[in-house]
């Protein structure tokens, strides 16, 4: 594969595509050594980690720009390798188009993990906004295809249900989205009205939670997302998922995805996760829907 790359503080990064169920994606990869494309493929050293992000935008826009701050936080403190994935975005590519992106990225992550240097058995998803739908999608996924399970999973301010039954206020909450903006990403993403009640498509919609990974679930004070985050939370819980959920009071949607104290507490939650994951099963393979 072609990569172009280039070196900052603490990290390397890469910019190349990967294959996915309806075209190329387009991916950067984060590595958390200074020391260039000879280290990154060195099989010398212990395994590292791999956290996949998914950038926000309300499924309609945004891109691996969006989550470079992110993604080079979590990718330098945790030490782990981070792969953002520019997934496909409505109206032009809509539901399932996104999602089957995601897994197919995780898929090329585990298959290629020999070069990347990673270990399959500790590999997390994060994202925020609309990515944090695709994070908690992908959990389940991956669990009915009968892959290998997730480390963990990071939700940050995320999109959770197109019914939007629980927003808030966004004049009250002094929030910097708003339900008209919510619903004009929906529209375009689920272009069917059904698919606003599948699991993939609506996390708190889903009836089958057991199983997925231990989570870390960030809710922003001025946010008319931090209900339906909080009701998911509390969903995961009950169904025995280790969870964690965190509201920053004061902080705003746009704003909480690059707040530092947000990206400390994820550096912990994941570390802490990464330390107990033993090793598990490699089958995680590309199946078409």
């Amino acid at each position: 594969m072609e990569v172009s790359q280039e070196s900052v503080v603490q990290s390397t990064i890469s910019n190349f595509t990967v294959p996915g169920p309806i075209g190329r994606i387009p991916v950067r990869l984060y590595h958390p050594l200074a020391t260039g494309e000879k280290k990154l493929k060195s099989k010398s050293g212990p395994l590292l980690p791999l956290v996949l992000y998914f950038h926000g935008g309300g499924f309609v826009s945004g891109g691996l720009d969006d989550a470079d701050l992110q993604a080079q936080y979590i990718s330098q403190h945790s030490h782990a390798v981070v792969l953002s994935v520019d997934y496909a975005l409505a109206p032009a590519k809509p539901f399932p188009a996104a999602p089957e992106d995601a897994y197919a990225a995780c898929c090329w992550a585990v298959k290629n993990a020999a070069d990347l240097h990673i270990d399959p058995s500790r590999i997390a998803v994060a994202g925020d906004d609309a990515g944090g739908n695709l994070a908690a999608s992908l959990t389940m996924i991956t669990r009915d295809r009968c892959a290998a399970p997730f480390a963990a999973q990071v939700l940050i301010s995320p999109m959770l249900d197109p019914s939007m039954t629980l927003l808030g206020d966004a004049k009250r909450l002094n929030s910097d989205i708003t339900a008209e903006k919510c619903a004009a990403g929906y529209r375009q993403y689920l272009p069917q009205t059904m698919q606003r009640l599948h699991p993939y498509a609506a996390p708190l919609e889903a009836s089958r939670l057991a199983g997925l990974p231990p989570a870390y679930i960030a809710t922003a004070g001025c946010d008319v997302l931090h209900t339906e985050a909080e009701k998911y939370a509390s969903s995961l819980i009950r169904a025995g998922v280790h969870t964690q959920v965190a509201r920053f009071a004061g902080i705003t949607h746009g704003a909480l995805r690059t707040h530092i104290p947000l990206l400390k507490e994820i550096v912990e939650f994941l570390r802490r996760r990464f330390s107990v994951a033993g090793p598990g099963p490699t089958n995680l393979a590309f199946q078409p829907s």
